[in-house]
C-alpha cells in the first residue's frame, strides 16, 4: 500500500504512470536483485520504501523514488560519496528506475522522547560527518533559486496560507543566500536533516533520505531551524541558530536565513500536500518571525 502523502507527490508531479507501474516495477526488482518484499513503511512521504530480505539473508530497505529531475542520481552520488559515513549504505541501485536498495536500519529519533537539544547535537554531529569536498551535485545557489521560485509560485497556488510579509521576508533570505554561495567553501550537505531521517544503527544513528547539495554548510543548520516549529517559538528563536553556530563554528546570520527559506518552503509543501499539523505550525512560526519586524539575526 502506497502512503497518501506519496500519492499525492507522485500526483502532484505527473507521475500517475509510475504509481500505476508500482507493483509491477517491485516485482521485477524482486526477480534482478533476489529479494522478498515486506509490507511498505507508512510513514514515507518521498518515495516508496519497504523492508526487503535478500535471498542470502540480509536485511534491507527498497526504496523507490518517485521520479523527478535528479532526484534518484543526486541521491545516489551523496550515498557514493559519502560511503556510509553518518549515511545508510547503499547496496544496489538503478537509476533509470530511481530505485535503490539501502542496509536496514533501526526506527527514527522521532519515535523516541529525547530531548530537543539532545537531539539537535546529534543531528548537527552527522551533518558534519556528509561534509566534505565533492562535485557533481546541484549547487546552494541554484536550491536557493529553486526554494525562491517555489516559495513564490506556491504561495499564490494554495491561497496565501501565510502572510505578504513572511513572503517577502523569505525571499529576502533566499536571494542573500544566493549572493552568498562560493564554490570554494561549499561542500557535500546532507541537504534534509533531521529526527524523521535520523535513524538507529547499533549504538548510535545514521542519516537517510539526503537530498545532496554542494552548499555552504550552514545549509545543513537551517533544517534544523524549520524543524520543531512550536518550540522554535516557546523561546527566543534565534537562540537556536547562536546555539547551532556555537557548536560548529558557522555563521549564525546564514544558518537563520536558510532556516527561514526552508520554513516557509517546506511549510507550504506541506500544506499542500496534506502533511499536518505540521505544514499550519511551520507557517504560524514563519509569520511569527516575520512579524518581529527583524530580518537579519541580532
Amino acid at each position: 500500500m502506497i502512503p497518501e502523502v506519496v500519492t499525492a507527490k507522485a500526483r502532484g508531479a505527473g507521475a500517475t504512470a509510475w504509481l500505476t507501474g508500482l507493483p509491477s516495477l517491485v516485482a521485477s526488482l524482486s526477480a534482478e536483485w533476489d529479494f522478498s518484499v515486506g509490507p511498505a513503511y507508512e510513514d514515507a512521504t518521498e518515495a516508496f520504501v519497504a523492508p526487503v530480505t535478500l535471498g542470502d539473508g540480509t536485511r534491507a530497505v527498497l526504496k523507490l523514488l518517485v521520479p523527478r529531475q535528479r532526484a534518484a542520481q543526486d541521491e545516489i552520488t551523496v550515498l557514493r560519496l559519502a560511503g556510509g559515513s553518518g549515511l545508510a549504505r547503499l547496496l544496489r541501485s538503478d537509476v533509470d528506475r530511481s530505485a535503490l536498495l539501502l542496509e536496514r536500519l533501526g526506527p527514527s529519533m522521532a519515535s523516541t522522547s529525547l530531548p530537543l537539544t539532545t537531539r539537535l547535537a546529534i543531528l548537527t554531529d552527522l551533518a558534519q560527518q556528509v561534509w566534505r569536498p565533492a562535485s557533481g551535485l546541484r549547487t546552494g545557489a541554484e536550491k536557493g533559486a529553486w526554494l525562491r521560485d517555489h516559495i513564490a509560485r506556491r504561495w499564490e497556488e494554495l491561497g496565501r496560507p501565510c502572510s505578504v510579509r513572511t513572503v517577502n521576508h523569505a525571499l529576502a533570505c533566499a536571494d542573500r543566500r544566493i549572493a552568498a554561495h562560493d564554490d570554494a567553501r561549499a561542500v557535500l550537505v546532507h541537504g534534509d536533516v533531521h529526527q524523521w531521517n535520523a535513524l538507529r544503527a547499533g549504538a548510535g544513528w545514521k542519516l537517510v533520505d539526503p537530498d545532496g547539495l554542494l552548499a555552504e554548510p550552514e545549509y545543513d543548520l537551517g533544517i534544523l531551524m524549520r524543524e520543531d516549529p512550536v518550540e522554535l517559538l516557546q523561546a527566543n528563536p534565534w537562540d537556536r541558530a547562536h546555539w547551532l553556530a556555537a557548536r560548529t563554528g558557522l555563521n549564525p546570520t546564514a544558518i537563520w536565513e536558510w532556516g527561514v527559506v526552508e520554513r516557509v518552503s517546506t511549510g507550504l509543501l506541506a500544506v499542500g500536500i496534506g502533511l499536518q499539523p505540521i505544514g499550519t505550525q511551520m507557517l504560524a512560526a514563519a509569520d511569527a518571525i516575520s512579524a518581529l519586524g527583524q530580518t537579519r539575526l541580532p
